[in-house]
């Protein structure tokens, strides 16, 4: 009898079945040590963030850290895409929701960011509280300062009352919102009286009163040096202005150096 042919080793697919399974283990190993970075990366963005707030704004920061791999990404000394968001921040006891994205974030955090774009949500109390504050700082006349802002879409209504001839009238006037590189401009755009007129027709002497004068709001004052304003939607919900910087860097500096308003 002849004797069985042995079995044909397979000693080739087994090491390519091994090199496999090393490569997927190894695969995994590496993505768990990028996510692992990366939520370091975003702890650390969000701790350098907060540690340099200025004073009177406080909140939580969260950091989501975007792009490819984080390792990667390191290694060639900047991140894609950053983006932070503080839904429930409080600017000198101003509520603000803020949302900013960043491109180009540098790791070496004295280098400014490649440009950061984002919007600040204000609800209408809000607003009138930087209103009050602006015109109270301006030494406004009272009869502005005593005005109650009302939002609604693209335009805003503040309601008021002042007097003509020691008589109390009531007035409302509508204003269409705009933003100059530092500040948030209301520039009137209708007046009328709504009570304590009787028959007389006092449109003019409102107008008189009240001014055709744009109301100015220094926006730049909170918010860190080189930030500029770029535009502004009101809904009767809420203000969102957006805004834009080329040159802002993550440092405790120049993140709690704040800007300031021309007086031209």
């Amino acid at each position: 009898m002849t004797s069985p042919t042995p079995p044909k080793r397979r000693r080739p697919a087994r090491r390519l079945l091994v090199a496999l399974i090393v490569l997927v283990a190894l695969v995994g190993v590496f993505f768990a040590v990028d996510a692992g970075l990366r939520s370091y990366a975003q702890n650390r963005i969000a701790s350098e963030i907060d540690a340099g707030l200025p004073a009177g704004v406080s909140g939580d920061v969260d950091v989501v850290v975007g792009g490819a791999s984080v390792i990667v990404q390191y290694l060639t000394g900047s991140f894609e895409r950053v983006a932070l968001t503080a839904p429930t921040l409080t600017v000198n006891d101003v509520p603000a929701s803020v949302s900013i994205v960043a491109t180009g974030v540098p790791t070496d955090t004295t280098q400014p960011v490649g440009h950061v774009a984002g919007t600040i949500d204000l609800d209408q109390a809000a607003l009138n509280t930087l209103l009050q504050t602006a015109l109270a700082e301006a030494d406004a006349d009272p009869a502005a300062r005593n005005a109650e802002l009302e939002l609604g879409a693209d335009q805003v209504t503040y309601t008021g009352e002042l007097s003509v001839f020691g008589l109390p009238i009531g007035y409302e006037a509508t204003a269409t919102p705009s933003v100059t590189a530092d500040s948030l401009v209301l520039t009137p755009t209708d007046a009328r009286v709504t009570s304590g007129a009787g028959g007389l027709d006092l449109s003019g002497l409102l107008d008189l009163a009240l001014g055709n004068e744009p109301i100015s709001v220094c926006m730049a004052v909170y918010l860190p040096q080189g930030v500029t304003l770029t535009d502004v939607e009101t809904t009767p919900e809420r203000a969102r202005i957006t805004l834009e910087s080329s040159t802002l860097t993550l440092t405790e500096q120049s993140l709690s150096t704040l800007g300031s308003c021309s007086t031209a």
